[in-house]
């Protein structure tokens, strides 16, 4: 039998049509579906099988669990063990590997595909160490792709392998030891514990740093002096000052005394610009067009991800900017001959010879993104159809014509004033035309010659001040990863959506929390190795060389252990600075403003059942609080209140859009006026004479709820319900449920 591994389920189904000569077979195995069918020519059974990504994690023995009994440097040298993560992928691997006479690896052609390979193989061979293996490459899911791999099979590679696995034990180590030393240092423990990584610390301390940054910076005032001319046609045409910003109001001023009913031409400049062509699409600059569209980083990829196992498009992690000499490129065009894009197509068929850009990296694992096969709008959903068509379009732009633009300078006088306006025109739409994302506008002037006169039919003068250097939106931030070395194409995205979940950061672009602050200010004061992207690139490129068979992975790992324990050095030399810096760091976290009634600190709290809410330090001469959600991690944004004073809050729960609650005071009040609404609208029910004629009501409480002030028979069992948990100890909820029984 030959045993074909994929890397999911859904590349396997799809596979295994491709390969069979009629439709495939469903087979459960041991809990798991495969897909069988018969070679033809042998009449060997074929049994296609697919994993769920990695089916093995990597671990500390159970002895290192207990955070209170082993300290943090002892992970650094500790045993790494494997574990199964899916019991009845490993069962199947293992009752089919028995019977296999020969098994193909097919998962994605990229170090996690490979490693999630070789962990495949390797559980095989322990159950079958004769069995023959080979390796298939292939960079979409398309007929011609599948069949060409299976044509030509090739050897594993276990450098790649173990370049992989060296990533999986390395970010381990590294993020289990620091994690836990912070988190004790800093008193989180449990779900709020403090993450830190390898990657994620240093990609953090860039966000936190751009935020300082923005924070020092000092508004300064300027002011502009702008007019609107009209000229013969009446046509309109806005201005403004030579001097784009001035930095004294006088200045500014004496401009607008001074301009007077007419503007002459003082000179025009037309000339032509060009669009350069854009390069074909890899990994980063994919996550960047999606970003600018609307997508977040791990969302691109998923989709992605999704499109490519479904054989829409190519593999999407890729560094190569260049298309291989392997792909038929006019092919690849003609399928989009017919269908939704069936002009672009053409339009481009026409030329007598194409001739894609070429970007700066070109690699030979996997080519970049291309559609790999027409899909029908009616096979998508709307988010991936979106990404689907950027796919397309970037393919057919890179064939294309530059992008060709008419543009006009014109400079005025305006009483002795110079004035200019710009003028833009796209005269050649080129790619543009294939590509129309985030294109500029035509800014249109009219015609307009030396020596003309215009009408000045009006002036103004904006008082403005400069602005701080913007924050870091997703696909910038990942772009600056991949210049810093940190982390890969199949990563980047992930660190990112981690410090979201860790409630690191929220927004997009991406702005820290006060916890990011209190942990990036003491690393790196105390430690600063772990936020510096020089030791972690390093680590990146002794991985590449381990892919790359000049290394052995021990090496690489005991040099990395060697790097973690001077790390520890720095962290015990400075122990009780960094516990006080976080601690105080993490109180700041949760002050939320001023209390109006005494003006000390209003601060998220928790009750002594483990409710939240927020309290004032000035308890308990002062009582004032207000209630939170149950669930969710709190983070207290830098927006306030105008008319209360206090923070903003937004709730942040796994998997689930942000819940921006606002301002909580605000929150408090719009809820109790909703519930004092709804209490209104429920009908009145008059009372009995005699209240211990309503069913549920004890004679014991009958005395002291006759003057009570009731209007509903439910307002009667509830103060019943009251009266009887003061007398008999009893919960309240209990005994109303008790009245509904008897009722």
């Amino acid at each position: 039998m030959h045993l074909i591994i994929a890397e999911k389920h859904i590349a396997a189904k799809r596979i295994a049509k491709i390969l069979a000569p009629k439709e495939p077979k469903q087979v459960r195995v041991s809990g798991m579906d495969t897909f069988e069918y018969k070679n033809p020519d042998a009449e060997d059974r074929i049994i296609v099988m697919g994993l769920s990504g990695h089916i093995v994690q990597l671990d500390f023995p159970k002895a290192y669990n207990n955070w209170q009994k082993i300290d943090a440097n002892e992970l650094i040298d500790a045993e790494v063990i494997t574990t199964p993560t899916h019991v009845k992928i490993v069962a199947a691997l293992r009752k089919l590997g028995k019977e296999a006479t020969h098994v193909t690896i097919a998962t994605d052609y990229d170090r996690e595909g490979e490693l999630i390979g070789v962990e495949a193989l390797n559980i095989i061979r322990k159950v079958n160490p004769d069995v023959e293996f080979d390796r298939v490459f292939y960079s979409a899911i398309t007929k011609t792709e599948i069949e060409g791999a299976f044509a030509n099979p090739a050897s594993i590679d276990f450098d790649l392998a173990d370049a992989g696995h060296s990533r999986q034990v390395i970010d381990l180590v590294w993020g289990a030891s620091l994690t836990r030393y912070l988190s004790i240092s800093a008193g989180r423990l449990g779900k709020l514990f403090l993450s830190v990584g390898r990657v994620q610390s240093p990609t953090l301390a860039l966000i936190v740093d751009k935020e300082k940054e923005r924070q020092a910076f000092v508004s300064k005032p300027y002011w502009e002096v702008n007019a609107t001319l009209k000229d013969n046609d009446d046509a309109l045409v806005n201005v403004q000052h030579k001097n784009s910003k001035f930095w004294e109001k006088e200045e500014a001023d004496a401009v607008m005394e001074v301009i007077g009913d007419k503007a002459s031409v003082s000179s025009v400049d037309s000339s032509k610009k060009t669009d350069k062509v854009p390069t074909p699409f890899n990994t980063t600059e994919f996550i960047g067009a999606a970003s600018s569209i609307g997508f977040t980083a791990s969302n691109a990829m998923r989709i992605a991800e999704s499109l490519y196992t479904n054989g829409f498009i190519s593999y999407p992690r890729t560094d190569n900017t260049v298309y291989p000499a392997s792909i038929d490129l006019r092919a690849q065009i003609e399928i989009f001959s017919k269908g939704p894009f069936r002009e672009y197509a053409q339009k481009l068929l026409a030329k007598d010879e194409l001739v894609p850009t070429r970007g700066k990296k070109e690699t030979t694992d996997h080519p970049p993104i291309y559609p790999a096969s027409l899909a029908k709008k009616s096979e998508l959903n709307e988010q991936d159809w979106k990404l689907y068509e950027l796919v397309v379009r970037r393919f057919f732009a890179t064939f294309a014509d530059e992008a060709e633009w008419e543009t006009m300078k014109v400079r005025f006088d305006i009483s002795g004033e110079e004035f200019k306006a710009n003028g833009a025109r796209l005269v050649h739409q080129g790619w543009r035309w294939y590509y129309p994302y985030n294109a500029p506008q035509d800014r249109l002037l009219p015609a307009l010659s030396e020596g003309d006169i215009l009408d000045v039919t009006g002036k103004e003068m904006l008082d403005k001040e400069t602005q701080p250097p913007g924050r870091y939106g997703q696909g910038r931030l990942i772009k600056l990863m991949e210049d810093l070395g940190l982390g890969t194409k199949a990563t980047r995205h992930e660190i990112i959506s981690k410090l979201y979940s860790r409630a690191y950061v929220h927004g997009n672009p991406l702005q820290p929390t006060k916890t990011s602050f209190a942990v990036i200010e003491a690393l790196e004061k105390y430690a600063p190795t772990i936020t510096k992207h020089d030791m972690t690139s390093q680590l990146e490129e002794d991985m590449d060389s381990i892919a790359e068979g000049k290394v052995k992975e021990d090496n690489v790992l005991k040099e990395s252990r060697t790097m973690l324990h001077e790390v520890f050095t720095e962290l015990a030399n400075n122990s009780e600075n960094i516990s006080e810096s976080l601690r105080a760091g993490l109180r700041e976290d949760k002050v939320i403003g001023e209390c109006s009634e005494c003006g000390s600190k209003l601060m998220v709290r928790r009750s002594k059942r483990g409710s939240r809410f927020i309290g004032c330090n000035g308890y308990p001469d002062c009582n004032f609080s207000l209630p939170l959600p149950k669930s969710g991690q709190i983070i207290v944004t830098e927006k306030t209140c105008e008319e209360h004073g206090i923070n903003h809050v937004k709730i942040i729960n796994p998997g689930k859009r942000p819940w921006e609650l606002g301002c909580p005071q605000c929150n408090f009040i719009e809820w109790k006026k909703t519930q004092e609404e709804e209490k209104a609208k429920q009908p009145k029910v008059p009372i009995p004479d005699k209240i211990t004629d309503v069913p549920g009501i004890g004679k014991v409480t009958a005395e002291k709820l006759k003057n009570a002030e009731i209007n509903t028979i439910d307002e009667l069992r509830q103060a019943n319900a009251i009266e009887l948990s003061k007398a008999t100890s009893l919960p309240a909820g209990k005994i109303m449920k008790w009245q509904e029984l008897v009722t």
